[in-house]
């Protein structure tokens, strides 16, 4: 018995009429969230990385050469806004991480670029963020964990209409 089931029994006891069978999810995923954060922002700390970093840097890497995006595209894939996005860029760009270009064909917009150091250092950050994750679901079989995955890929898919919010930076990336 954990910490949710005591409150769905104690509901159970009070209110006997009201299903409370989706509150269990619900708040399962609610503790989840705040023991993984922890949990996974002390790997991106090891390599100097705060999670933000961590998730702007993972951006560029994973769409491949030339690991370059635009500050907007990259606001809409991490939903974050413009600004938050520039006070993460500037701490990036100081610890030469990214490198920031202007776009020839629109001199208004520049491109940020993914540099060696930065690509040296998310590749490690998510070396180790990958073998933490597996460390954390250590317990679960790989059918388990499938069967979560699709079940909350189905959640997810209810509540939200833009498909990029299916996937939260840094927990599955």
């Amino acid at each position: 018995m954990d910490q949710i089931d005591l409150i769905l029994e104690q509901w159970r006891r009070e209110r006997p009429d009201l299903d409370l069978t989706p509150m269990a999810v619900f708040g399962r995923i609610g503790v989840l969230a705040r023991v993984l954060v922890p949990r996974t922002e002390e790997v991106f700390a090891e390599h100097g990385l705060r999670n933000g970093e961590f998730e702007v840097l993972n951006a560029l890497r994973r769409v491949g050469p030339p690991y370059a995006l635009i500050p907007s595209e990259l606001s809409a894939m991490l939903m974050m806004s413009r600004a938050g996005m520039t006070n993460r860029l500037d701490r990036l760009e100081a610890a030469g991480y990214v490198e920031r270009t202007l776009d020839p064909a629109d001199r208004r917009s520049f491109h940020i670029t993914l540099t060696a150091a930065g690509h040296t250092v998310i590749d490690a950050a998510m070396t180790d963020h990958a073998a933490n994750l597996h460390r954390l679901a250590t317990d679960m079989g790989s059918e388990e964990l499938a069967a979560l995955s699709n079940g909350l890929g189905k959640l997810l898919s209810t509540l939200t209409t833009d498909p990029s919010q299916h996937c939260p930076p840094g927990v599955t990336d």
